[in-house]
């Protein structure tokens, strides 16, 4: 373990900040869990962003070279499929339908009151670290148009002037 660490330190680069040493020790364990196991990054990627919130470059970096897989590689997947993020999220993701069911009922109209209210566009998060917007085209719930999920739950049937009363609900 401690000439792992070694290793690690000496192939990060030193521009790259300084994890905490409590998380590391969970980064590691999660490294061990997963290391020389072939088809395994996901499920190491997965459970290293339920650990940060989102995958930063040190993290990547440290499992790269945990997991002795080229840290371009790990970059590639990180980038490539959309449930990961190398940034910092809300606490809560807003993800809303702007199909063609969901448009033509007011998600036009709703999307327009959480930029108003909450003050971010499709792509950010909040200042207070509260919400992350994303515009999706479908959510596979055209009967309950105009549909939002806000993380797990789904809201549907929405009147676009109950939009920040939904949002309030989530704290």
């Amino acid at each position: 373990m401690e000439e792992r660490d070694a290793l690690l330190k000496r192939k990060v680069e030193p521009s790259v900040a300084v994890l905490p040493a409590e998380e590391l020790e969970k980064l590691d364990a999660i490294i061990d869990k997963y290391a020389g196991q072939a088809g395994h990054l996901i499920p190491a990627l997965k459970e290293a962003q339920d650990l940060y919130g989102y995958l930063p470059m040190e993290v990547q970096h440290r499992l790269a070279y945990g997991m002795n897989i080229p840290a371009s590689h790990i970059y590639g997947v990180v980038t490539f499929y959309s449930f990961f993020t190398i940034t910092p999220r809300g606490r809560h993701t807003i993800r809303l339908c702007l199909g063609t069911a969901c448009y033509v009922k007011g998600s036009k109209d709703i999307l327009e009151n959480i930029v108003r209210e909450v003050g971010i566009n499709v792509g950010e998060t909040s200042e207070d670290g509260r919400f992350t917007l994303e515009a999706v085209r479908c959510l596979g719930a055209c009967g309950l148009a105009p549909v939002m999920l806000i993380g797990e739950d789904t809201h549907g049937n929405i009147h676009p002037p109950d939009t920040i009363k939904i949002l309030d609900g989530y704290q």
